[in-house]
């Protein structure tokens, strides 16, 4: 059995067995630079969610265990630790970073591999701690509560769901973005003056 299938069975279990506790364990372990997939933690806790209530639950716990890890991974990045961490996918990350700026941030909670490591060239970056923490906890609450609610939808189904969320995760990325855009733009138009004159 390969190394990515042990983490997902891995993850899968914890999840079972531990519940909500174990979601939070299992997205602070994912972001703190460990590749356990949040495809599968989250895409379960919805399959298991007795409710809306719990799917809610589920979701903010998921963001909460995000925000852990990001932020000590952040701290280690700060304090110059993640030089100590050089596998191709940090260095992706990097790259991802010094290309977009804080940005990446945002843009990376939405995207496999670069979610997972993206808070440490953020530290190293001296990226201000509450954009940091702005920018992650919008992304993860988006990546959270997309793959939660399809799992919670699906429910038998969420296995399929969290194969083959690596190929759609760039779809998620861009709608996610659009979305936001959208929202943005509909209340710069809602701010701006009712009587304002029209350009000839």
């Amino acid at each position: 059995m390969s190394v990515t299938a042990d983490l997902a069975n891995f993850a899968g279990g914890l999840v079972q067995h531990s519940g909500t506790v174990g979601v939070f364990i299992g997205m602070t372990i994912e972001s703190v630079g460990i590749p356990l997939p949040s495809e599968v933690i989250m895409p379960l806790a919805g399959a298991l969610a007795a409710g809306r209530a719990a799917l809610i639950g589920a979701i903010i716990v998921g963001t909460a265990g995000n925000l852990a890890g990001s932020l000590l991974a952040y701290a280690i990045g700060r304090g110059g630790g993640a030089r100590w961490l050089r596998p191709r996918h940090l260095e992706a990350a990097h790259r991802w970073f010094g290309r977009y700026g804080p940005g990446a941030v945002f843009f990376g909670r939405l995207l496999p591999v670069i979610r997972t490591y993206i808070s440490f060239p953020a530290g190293s970056a001296a990226m201000p701690l509450p954009t940091f923490t702005a920018y992650t906890v919008i992304g993860s609450l988006i990546w959270s509560a997309v793959l939660a609610y399809a799992g919670f939808r699906l429910r038998s189904g969420w296995a399929a769901l969290a194969a083959a969320i690596g190929h759609v995760a760039p779809i998620i990325a861009v709608l996610a973005v659009l979305a936001i855009a959208w929202a943005v733009l509909a209340r710069l138009r809602a701010r701006a003056p009712a009587g304002s004159p029209k350009r000839d």
